[in-house]
């Protein structure tokens, strides 16, 4: 774990705001000089603090209106076929996040497709006939009340 002093918060608060800022943009804003600034980030970098950096993009604007949230349950908890399960879930691109769990449910997926009929194709093709899966229960997304939150960064 990575221990994070009162800049670090502050860096990585601003550029979770907006990534784009220029070095010299972002070491203004958090009171610093330029230099002490882009070692501190490239140091939050290199120990896989930031991840890495992208744009948010709005699914509807992209023809993408169709979203649910997949329960899975699976026949299966060898570790060959949760891998491949794994694999498969992670080459669709349907699939834009997935998480095992504990609970009722072995993963959870967020599906973002173009339509109902998209996501049956989705169903048939990546789910149905997986020999791993034993059940499924969709919940189809009404609205999004928050999404793309920033990580809350504390120090210790």
């Amino acid at each position: 774990m990575t221990v994070l002093d009162r800049k670090d918060v502050e860096l990585l608060n601003l550029l979770q705001e907006d990534a784009r800022l220029a070095n010299a943009q972002l070491a203004e804003k958090a009171n610093m000089s330029a230099s002490s600034c882009w070692r501190k980030v490239k140091s939050l970098e290199d120990a896989g603090v930031i991840r890495r950096y992208a744009a948010v993009v709005e699914p509807k604007k992209m023809g993408l209106n169709f979203e649910a949230i997949v329960h899975v349950n699976l026949d299966r908890h060898n570790k060959d076929a949760v891998e491949a399960l794994s694999a498969l879930l992670k080459r669709c691109p349907e699939v834009v996040e997935c998480f095992a769990t504990t609970g009722d449910s072995d993963y959870h997926l967020r599906v973002i497709c173009a339509d109902i009929e998209a996501y049956n194709r989705f169903m048939e093709t990546t789910l149905f006939n997986n020999p791993s899966v034993r059940a499924m229960h969709t919940n189809v997304v009404l609205k999004r009340i928050k999404a793309d939150a920033p990580v809350v960064a504390t120090t210790q």
